[in-house]
């Protein structure tokens, strides 16, 4: 599946789809079942390169998770907050929520154990995970450059106690550390420094936190916004847990339905009670002009005549950025997406990526180290697209291939990373199957 063609919409469709379960809570939810006490078992959990290797490492960590891909469940017999292996050599990939959340895991535990990645994931930054950890009495090394993997984690149990946290590169930092805080020997507080980046992503967690029986304390200031989180010491109890649909997967199908006038796509298993804070980016479309569905379980999105350029700041919701930036080639007049800081350290530099394959379909782009202003061309040139390892560009520019004939998706096999059936899943789609 080297390279894709996009197979062009040469009439309205209408269909209804469940994307596979969500990589953010498969991820987190394996953590927490490793520190439960007692059997837990996961449904409609992700498997995908990601998980895959956060499966890799539970093992390695000896926990032995028993996984059912036909019917999508993980078991995990959970230790109550013990470790079972005395030291591990932990592979990543180049899954961040991977070696974030079990840096933080092994620091529970006794031994020493090594995370590493895959070339990419050694330029990705760690180093405010490490200062946090640090804060928290962990003792934890860079086995080569400062502030990026690989890393050591001499681990003594975890001290605990308080700390301050400010608008750091990746919200997965904090959601790591407040996962293992129950098991500190001392309460976790942390102060919450300046605006948060990503916050929903930090809410999912501590609401998955929830859901395995241990609620950490929110503090907001008199306006609202997040101040301290207070983790209590305990331990987490064993659940039979269904994972939602992932909600920045669910993007692309809104968006291709968004972009043809009387095309109709249902994504189910996402709404109002969704845990993700992507289901966001419905309402995104909507603003564009889009006509939209918001229900308790599911979202359905109508394709407008025209949509309209748009400025929004998708700080809380970086992952659906390059899903807008692709959408933005077919609106009316300008489109300006701000709270972009965190896509140069994703899978691929996604600004520079973005600004350069928009281009080459005819956009003019002016990319800053926070936005991205897109003007769009009076006509597409079709173009093959890098992808540059990174599922995200694959999977949003197969958008523009709807519209535009000769769109070619190069190097597509990087959509296994998060979503291996993608490409089937998006032709059904068109063919309103």
């Amino acid at each position: 599946m080297s390279d894709v063609v996009v197979p062009t919409v040469t009439a309205p469709f209408r269909a209804t789809i469940t994307p596979p379960g969500s990589k953010s809570l498969t991820n987190r939810a394996l953590v927490l079942a490793a520190l439960a006490d007692g059997r837990c078992t996961l449904r409609n959990a992700l498997f995908a390169e990601d998980t895959e290797v956060m499966i890799d490492c539970l093992n390695r960590l000896g926990f032995a998770p028993q996984v059912d891909r036909a019917a999508h469940t993980i078991a995990v017999e959970g230790r109550g907050g013990e470790i079972p292996a005395a030291g591990a050599e932990l592979f990543c990939g180049n899954s961040g929520t991977t070696i974030r959340f079990v840096a933080a895991l092994c620091s529970v535990g006794r031994g020493t154990f090594t995370l590493d990645g895959i070339p990419r994931m050694r330029q990705r930054p760690i180093g405010g995970l490490v200062d946090i950890l640090k804060n928290l009495g962990v003792r934890i090394n860079y086995k080569e450059a400062v502030g990026l993997p690989p890393i050591e984690v001499l681990a003594d149990e975890l001290p605990g106690g308080f700390m301050r946290y400010g608008s750091e590169q990746s919200s997965q930092f904090l959601s790591a550390v407040l996962m293992a805080a129950p098991y500190a020997r001392n309460e976790v507080r942390v102060e919450l420094v300046g605006q948060q980046t990503s916050w929903p992503y930090v809410a999912m967690t501590m609401q998955l936190m929830d859901a395995f029986h241990h609620t950490p304390e929110l503090v907001r200031d008199p306006q609202g916004n997040p101040k301290e989180v207070i983790v209590p010491r305990g331990k987490y109890t064993a659940v039979d847990y269904a994972i939602e649909p992932d909600a920045s997967n669910a993007t692309y199908f809104l968006a291709a339905a968004a972009m043809h006038e009387g095309a109709k796509v249902t994504v189910e298993g996402l709404g109002k009670r969704s845990l993700q804070g992507d289901v966001g980016f419905a309402d995104v479309l909507h603003q564009m002009g889009a006509e939209m569905v918001f229900g308790s379980d599911f979202i359905t999105m109508r394709g407008a005549r025209q949509l309209n350029g748009i400025e929004v700041d998708l700080l809380d919701m970086p992952d659906t950025a390059q899903t807008l930036a692709v959408v933005a080639l077919f609106a009316r007049g300008e489109t300006v997406i701000r709270g972009l800081h965190t896509l140069k350290l994703k899978e691929t530099d996604r600004l520079l990526a973005l600004a350069t394959e928009l281009r080459k379909l005819g956009a003019e782009v002016e990319a800053g180290d926070d936005y991205l202003a897109i003007t769009p061309p009076e006509k597409i040139t079709p173009a093959a697209i890098a992808t540059y390892d990174d599922h995200r560009m694959a999977m949003s520019f197969a958008i523009a291939g709807t519209k535009v004939e000769g769109v070619v998706i190069r190097d597509a096999e990087c959509v296994n990373k998060t979503y291996p059936n993608y490409f089937t899943d998006l032709r059904n789609v068109l063919a309103g199957r």
